[in-house]
């Protein structure tokens, strides 16, 4: 059989099969793609940068402050002068709800940034030692658990006075051992790995090894964490806040809010109560959203 050159044509560029290559990406890359096709993770996000914004911005949209009572204006409904009515003391709700995001997402984050630091700092010295080190140590992590929360709540109030540095003092108290108890687990597993041996082989300190191998490792499963414990705490300043161990006067919180709202709902004054509800919840399933979305987006099993 003859081959002639005719047999050997190269094919033209619209001839060549389409790219079926996945193009390469890392892996932040790939947990922000997979985060962003998450619907309900995205509305999550978008919930919680508009209460942000709103928290920021709010109160300087109205003319009323948060704290100014006029009571000839007392309990009128939502209406264009006061766009989300007033109180039983008159305060425009409007710029107290926006104000009090102020204080209630502050709770949130500072009981998260507190929980990560110390959480991170005792679970990951507890599993990197391990043996008797680790035994001491979460058998006190054990005992913080079982503690009364209400309990450490009232204690501290008696100790620290009320106020809203001794409502973080009272979240963070007990509230970093589930932190410390998830990165402990982290550190047990990644510290038998091969990098971690040559890092030690190689005279790596203990706080090298740590900061630069163990806790980078155990960062996803931290961060969906944090997103976990910002509403967490949001939600008990709200119900301390509700059982009058909130902030006090005239600091407004959607706790306190609530707990005013209350005693007007017989009066069919509803919306003193329905608001902070509202923005409470809205809250809670913007943050479990994202939570959930990165929990999803940060597992290295659901990659494609």
């Amino acid at each position: 059989m003859e081959f002639s050159d005719d047999l050997f044509l190269p094919l033209q560029q619209e001839e060549l099969p389409p790219e079926t290559e996945r193009p390469t990406l890392t892996f932040w890359q790939d947990v922000r793609h997979r985060f962003f096709r998450n619907r309900l993770a995205t509305v999550g996000m978008a919930i919680i940068l508009v209460l942000v914004i709103m928290a920021i911005i709010g109160p300087y949209l109205t003319p009323y402050s948060y704290s100014e009572q006029i009571l000839i204006q007392k309990n009128i409904a939502p209406s264009g002068q006061h766009w989300f009515g007033t109180d039983d003391l008159g305060r425009d709700m409007f710029s107290r709800s926006w104000y009090g995001a102020r204080i209630s997402l502050f709770i949130g984050f500072m009981a998260a940034l507190i929980d990560l630091i110390i959480g991170v700092i005792y679970g990951g010295i507890s599993g990197y030692f391990g043996g008797k080190v680790d035994e001491v140590m979460m058998r006190i992590v054990e005992i913080l658990y079982g503690l009364p929360y209400l309990l450490m709540v009232i204690l501290l109030m008696v100790v620290m006075g009320p106020g809203l540095f001794t409502i973080i003092a009272a979240m963070t108290a007990t509230g970093w051992v589930n932190m410390a108890r998830l990165v402990r687990g982290q550190v047990l597993q990644l510290k038998e790995q091969d990098f971690v041996f040559v890092a030690r082989s190689l005279g790596a300190s203990l706080p090298r090894i740590l900061t630069r191998h163990l806790v980078p490792n155990t960062i996803g499963p931290v961060i969906v964490n944090m997103t976990l414990t910002i509403p967490t705490a949001i939600f008990g300043e709200a119900v301390l806040s509700f059982l009058g161990l909130g902030v006090p006067a005239p600091l407004a919180s959607w706790g306190t809010m609530a707990n005013e709202g209350l005693s007007s709902i017989l009066d069919g004054d509803v919306w003193q109560l329905f608001i902070p509800a509202v923005l409470i919840s809205l809250t809670m399933f913007a943050f479990n959203s994202v939570g959930d979305g990165l929990s999803e987006a940060l597992d290295p099993k659901l990659r494609k």
